[in-house]
């Protein structure tokens, strides 16, 4: 909550998701107010990420099921998805030997913080990275 509140007095854009993903701290705000959070080159994320000590990332906030794809892209630095299928509340996620190797993580860490954060903004059950 405090980490909201801050966003919103440095960037004057208001968000109501904040989560933890691959060492970054990450704000979702709405696809509008996506540069005006950023400010001009970077300036409110360079104050944010000095004032809590932690990298920044802010990604465009998903209208719903059919923004996932770009959610996902957003989420992983532009890591390229081959495929994203939805079956029964799991999401399958196909990439590239060395992509998956990425969105998985070491001891599937960011699997696990994607599996968290996609079951908290879409209700998805289940993340599996083939």
């Amino acid at each position: 909550m405090r980490h909201i509140n801050l966003f919103k007095k440095v960037c004057d854009v208001s968000t109501t998701d904040c989560f933890d993903y691959n060492n970054y701290l990450v704000f979702a705000v709405d696809k509008s107010q996506v540069s005006r959070a950023i400010g001009k080159n970077g300036c409110n994320i360079k104050k944010l990420s000095i004032i809590l000590r932690r990298r920044i990332k802010v990604i465009p906030l998903p209208g719903g099921l059919s923004d996932m794809r770009e959610f996902i892209s957003a989420l992983t630095d532009e890591i390229p998805i081959n495929t994203l299928e939805l079956k029964d509340q799991t999401v399958m996620i196909g990439a590239n030997k060395q992509t998956k190797a990425m969105l998985i993580g070491r001891n599937r860490a960011r699997e696990q913080e994607l599996g968290e954060i996609l079951s908290r903004l879409f209700g998805i059950k289940k993340v599996r990275i083939g």
